[in-house]
């Protein structure tokens, strides 16, 4: 019999839908479903229909961390260990780096390295019925998928220390006002409102899409004088394209765009 494939990932329209699915183990994260992750955002990138990336899970929980049984076998020697680690890292930086939005999808429980890869995602929009929260320090363990260095930015440093340090759990909402949720809806409409807002983004400029990912990103590691120079040089140039000219023209038109 097969092994049923960790990641799951179509194509809905201009909408890239891909599922965590390691149900049974609470989507925890495997070598093979990191790797699997970078691979599906990749082959989306590849395709010229896809502006937009839904990222949820089937079964009850989005993601509870790294598959421990892996890390026990992957202690073995220290190559071993860091692959694990570095295909972790590679996943994660393939969402924060992609060209396209990528949309976070949360429900039930999201802990741990579940926490670090819903952290790489562009927005995030959960369920009333979601919990955050990092355990790495109940366990001796330190976070490594980037909680170290996201969260602090993401939620400010006191805050970071204090949900690594005690292990809490956040509720949706808290988790919302500390700005590591963008959206909370109730559990029955969170697949509905998901799509809405990706075809809401499908219809954007791609281009200027990706140009916002991108300048708002570096700009958090660069002084503002730079970033506002880059900012600068990219509009310049986008002013000069054809997706640009259409959205004017629809503008003036009073009708939707038609971006390419």
């Amino acid at each position: 019999m097969a092994e049923t494939s960790p990641i799951l990932s179509e194509l809905q329209g201009h909408i890239g839908v891909v599922t965590l699915n390691r149900p049974d183990k609470f989507n925890c994260i495997s070598r093979a479903l990191a790797d699997g992750l970078s691979a599906a955002v990749r082959s989306l990138e590849a395709n010229t229909q896809c502006r937009v990336v839904l990222l949820n899970a089937n079964g009850n929980h989005f993601c509870t961390g790294a598959d421990l049984d892996e890390v026990l076998a992957a202690r073995e020697t220290r190559a071993t260990l860091e692959a694990f680690i570095v295909s972790g890292h590679e996943a994660l930086s393939a969402l924060e780096h992609s060209r396209l939005p990528i949309v976070g999808v949360v429900h039930g429980l999201c802990l741990a390295g579940g926490l670090e890869l819903m952290m790489a995602c562009d927005v995030v929009i959960a369920a009333h019925s979601a919990r955050f929260g990092d355990q790495h320090a109940q366990y001796g363990l330190i976070p490594g998928w980037g909680g170290t260095q996201r969260l602090p930015r993401l939620v400010g440093l006191r805050r970071a220390l204090h949900l690594m340090y005690s292990a809490e759990w956040l509720d949706a909402v808290t988790a919302r006002e500390w700005g590591l949720v963008s959206v909370v809806v109730d559990e029955s409409a969170l697949g509905e409102r998901a799509m809405a807002y990706a075809q809401t983004l499908a219809t954007r400029n791609p281009q200027a899409i990706a140009s916002m990912k991108s300048l708002g990103s570096r700009g958090l590691d660069v002084p503002l004088s730079e970033g506002l120079a880059h900012e600068c040089e990219c509009v310049v140039d986008a002013l000069r394209s054809e997706n640009v000219s259409e959205g004017l023209a629809a503008f003036q038109a009073r009708r939707a765009p038609k971006f390419s």
